[in-house]
């Protein structure tokens, strides 16, 4: 609650002195830290870097080393840490910390821990302020892509110092205390296996030390000021007359020490402290200021751009610029150090849903490179990534890369190697990876028998083959808008249709089959994982982003499905966890949100709202996607329902927010709710504009009455990005009563790949 006092309290007095509320204050960082392994509310850490940023910095709370990073109810921060972390449970690399220090010198990260109090804490996106009370210091950061400024206002001491950790499974430290200078590399990674793997990184002080120690493992080093160890670390002192700041400029680089020396200097060279936080200021305000709302209360507009801010981080940078200006990056997929751009740090399982449609349609400049990147990665690795953290990470299920790669370039991305991806997405489709997360696992069964079946030890496989037929489409999709001829992809459309191998009609929901063409037995569709991943079938049945029409068929018709869809809300959170033997996290979440089976806090179902639109009852998705962003998301500690995972969660909101949502990615449709704000308007790169205007809006005048598009009546339960992308003006009419006739008819409903068949 401090934090939500102090910043209603700065944005009264800005409104007072006549400033203008910039959207970067309006973000709490704090949003969705207040979590633990057993529950989250986010999974979140006060991430202060540059959007798509090569680092990001954050206050550690946790033991170094361990996935929650930082956690609200801690009392203690153990350092102040470089990190690449996309999630807790993908936990990190490439990290190092820093800490100052006063009097005898502490560096085991339990002893040099002080108290601290977010009392004393001030945390944005690009600056980060604490008092760390056991010591009597104030310690402040400032970000730039790859670099970061740090400040630290010292008592008068003749014991300060600064203690780096460059954190264990093999690391390197040294000192040049003529140069006000540390050196030093870090090879501690979390999952896959690299080669050549270090983050090199260099530290420049502004004060002459007058204490030089290293360290390793648990004991301080004499004498010697370089090392190389599982565990080392370096401590340097300074004597200070009076009250004093000691600033340090940090950088890194995953290529060599030149290489950061030389993102210092670009990056931070003479500039000051403020020059640096303004700079990060002003690249905050540009970036979230391309999303502009108004007429929300003051909770919405804070959970608005702080859900913003949590999806302009993930995939990092992972590239650099030479002496000569080319850029380079070092490989997570061969280790060596190559042309061109990388990223690393998402999963698209979780963000191919709503992460990469949001940024086709706010960010595209950043999805090119991204594209370009994924290129890289399928011509280093042989196979594009499904998770990278920085590389090929062995989790979750899928071949997600396809929709990926298709929705970028059927949104009109151009300027990168899209022949590649496409020999890319066919090669993941019909191979194998080198770990069962990349490329498809069972995908001979699949393409022999339309589905992987449940009884040949191919865990979760009802969710693979919902996933791989929607890949299918999106490959099929891409296919059509290359001009790639039907005996080259007619193949992936037939596949897309393999979603009705495993519906049962004795049920209506998705089920496991087994090889022989009979379906799994016992059944319980309450039962989360087993044939299903981070879900039960109640959520993957819905998982048909292709031809929802297909699917309201197989249960029987239109008000069959409305009627399926409702039971989703009505039925009770009881769940069946035999598969993990024990509640993981995702089924407590669930079961708590009062909202029955519908679980907002994993990705499987979080579409399944808008489907309301394909059975002619917007005004349902009009509701409940109201009820989620009133109920589930706020910007406080506590303020998600599960983890934020990349950006995914977020991207929800912003998408809801602004009355619409992509449901089937890989087509140019997004499908309609109703808008948040009276008013919103986003500045697209083209230098065109999308004016969304419900002047009416309020809590009660929830639903749609009607639509006018560029002030003509708009009937469609659906927007083209096609047109959006010219510019556009939606005027809602907003009322405290469902429109029950809006939308109602056949031919408004959205898109769905049988009925675009059936059409011809």
């Amino acid at each position: 609650m401090k934090f939500i006092f102090s910043t209603c309290l700065l944005l009264l007095q800005a409104w007072a002195l006549g400033q203008n509320v910039s959207p970067v204050d309006y973000v709490n960082p704090l949003m969705g830290t207040q979590s633990k392994p057993s529950l989250s509310n986010g999974n979140t850490y006060p991430a202060v870097g540059l959007p798509w940023g090569m680092n990001i910095w954050t206050p550690q709370t946790g033991k170094m080393g361990d996935g929650w990073a930082y956690t609200y109810d801690a009392d203690k921060i153990k350092g102040f840490k470089q990190t690449h972390q996309p999630s807790p449970w993908m936990n990190d690399y490439g990290a190092f910390a820093i800490m100052p220090g006063v009097g005898k010198v502490k560096f085991k990260e339990d002893e040099r821990a002080s108290w601290f109090s977010h009392k004393a804490e001030v945390t944005t996106p690009y600056f980060y302020s604490v008092y760390l009370a056991d010591i009597n210091v104030t310690t402040e950061f400032t970000p730039t892509e790859r670099t970061s400024y740090f400040k630290f206002d010292f008592p008068k001491t003749d014991s300060a110092y600064v203690v780096v950790d460059a954190l264990n499974k093999g690391s390197y430290i040294k000192i040049l205390p003529k140069e006000r200078k540390i050196l030093g590399y870090t090879t501690r990674y979390s999952t896959g296996k690299y080669e050549n793997f270090k983050n090199y990184f260099v530290i420049q002080f502004d004060k002459d030390f007058e204490l030089t120690k290293t360290w390793k493992d648990d004991k301080l080093v004499n004498d010697q000021l370089e090392i190389t160890s599982d565990h080392t670390g370096a401590v340097v002192g300074f004597k200070l007359k009076n009250k004093e700041t000691v600033y340090a400029k940090v950088a890194s680089s995953f290529i060599s020490f030149e290489q950061a020396e030389l993102n210092l200097k670009r990056e931070i060279g003479n500039k000051n402290f403020e020059q640096v936080k303004n700079d990060a200021k002003n690249i905050w305000n540009k970036t979230l200021g391309k999303i502009d709302v108004k007429g929300g209360t003051d909770q919405q507009m804070r959970t608005f751009y702080s859900s913003l801010y949590r999806t302009l981080f993930f995939p990092q940078k992972l590239y650099e610029v030479d002496a000569q200006n080319k850029i380079k990056h070092w490989s997570p997929y061969n280790g060596k150090i190559v042309d061109g751009r990388m990223f690393a740090g998402t999963g698209f399982w979780d963000t191919f849903r709503a992460l990469y449609p949001f940024l086709n349609l706010v960010y595209p400049s950043i999805n090119v490179e991204m594209q370009e990147g994924l290129v890289n990665a399928y011509k280093e690795g042989g196979f594009l990534p499904e998770w990278s953290s920085p590389g090929y990470s062995d989790i979750m299920i899928g071949n997600n890369s396809a929709s990926v790669v298709a929705d970028a370039y059927i949104k009109g991305l151009r300027g990168y190697d899209v022949e590649t991806l496409w020999q890319a997405v066919k090669h993941g489709a019909n191979n194998e990876g080198p770990i069962e997360a990349v490329g498809r696992a069972g995908v001979k069964y699949y393409n022999e028998l339309g589905y992987v079946p449940y009884d040949v030890k191919i865990n979760e496989n009802a969710a693979r083959t919902l996933e791989y037929a929607y890949d299918d489409f999106s490959i099929y999709q891409l296919g059509k808008t290359l001009g790639k001829p039907a005996s080259e992809i007619d193949i992936y459309k037939k596949r897309a249709y393999n979603y009705k191998n495993l519906f049962d009609k004795e049920t209506g929901l998705m089920r496991g089959k087994n090889k022989d063409g009979n379906f799994q037995k016992p059944f319980n569709p309450f039962k989360w994982g087993d044939a299903f991943t981070e879900g039960n079938s109640w959520h993957y049945t819905w998982s048909v982003f292709q031809d929802i029409d297909g699917l309201a068929e197989l249960m029987g018709g239109k008000k069959k499905f409305e009627a399926k869809l409702d039971e989703v809300f009505s039925l009770p959170p009881v769940f069946d966890d035999s598969y993990y033997g024990g509640v993981i996290h995702e089924i407590r979440e669930m079961q708590i949100m009062n909202m029955g089976q519908y679980a907002h806090g994993n990705q499987p179902i979080q579409h399944m709202i808008y489907l309301y639109n394909y059975a002619g009852a917007p005004y349902k998705t009009q509701y409940w996607a109201r009820q989620v962003m009133n109920k589930l998301y706020h910007a406080a500690p506590d303020g998600y329902c599960g983890d934020e995972d990349n950006g995914q969660t977020s991207a929800w909101y912003i998408f809801s927010a602004l009355g619409f949502y992509p449901v089937t990615p890989a087509t140019d449709q997004y499908v309609l709710g109703a808008p948040l704000f009276k008013e919103a308007t986003i500045h697209l790169e083209n230098g065109k504009k999308i004016e969304i205007k419900a002047p009416e809006n309020n809590a009660d005048n929830l639903y749609v009455k009607s639509l006018n598009v560029n002030q003509q009546p708009y009937s469609k339960n659906w927007l083209s990005h096609k047109e959006l992308m010219k510019g556009a003006i939606l005027d809602f009419k907003m009322d405290n009563k469902p429109n029950k006739e809006r939308g109602s008819q056949e031919k408004d409903f959205p898109y769905s790949m049988s009925k675009e068949e059936s059409n011809k």
